[in-house]
């Protein structure tokens, strides 16, 4: 079990004064900014969690993902704006396991500058793209979510087996 959690973090950026080791604060941005692909959960009506695959893009701390106006955590979220994530990837290895898992707020971002800001991070995310078989969706077609962390939980077996620093925002 990690240290007991501490005041690290508000409103998706770093606190200066916050007693987050710098090791821990660069291992969290360095996965944030090495993936693109993340596992949200939301809560469905009936009360199970539904877990969806989806792209991200950060500033900081702050995340973005985007979905249907209509899908189903587009509803979920609206009725329970809590949600749950994990950033990882497949490793060789399981002492080289390392990973975020987040306690987060997602809210719809309803000004367009912010929206047109979060799809150039998302495409920004993904250089290698040189074209697309049909249009980015404008900001009115899409539902886009600006996801701020309550806890941050980062796993990195390198350190023991199911190691993790849990910092709290």
């Amino acid at each position: 079990m990690g240290p007991p959690p501490v005041a690290a973090c508000q409103a998706g950026q770093w606190l200066e004064d916050a007693p987050v080791k710098d090791d821990i604060r660069q291992q969290i941005g360095r996965l944030l900014d090495q993936h693109r692909i993340m596992t949200v959960a939301t809560l469905r009506p009936d009360g199970w969690p539904q877990a969806t695959t989806v792209g991200y893009a950060n500033d900081g701390l702050t995340l973005y993902f985007l979905c249907g106006l209509d899908s189903q955590k587009s509803v979920n979220l609206a009725r329970d704006n809590r949600l749950s994530l994990t950033i990882d990837h497949d490793t060789p290895q399981v002492m080289e396991i390392t990973g975020l898992s987040m306690a987060a707020r997602a809210v719809p971002v309803t000004e367009v500058a912010e929206g047109e800001k979060a799809m150039r991070l998302l495409m920004e995310k993904y250089p290698e793209q040189t074209s697309l078989p049909f249009p980015m969706p404008k900001f009115a077609e899409v539902r886009i979510f600006r996801v701020t962390p309550t806890v941050i939980s980062v796993l990195d077996y390198s350190k023991g087996f199911g190691h993790t620093d849990l910092i709290t925002c």
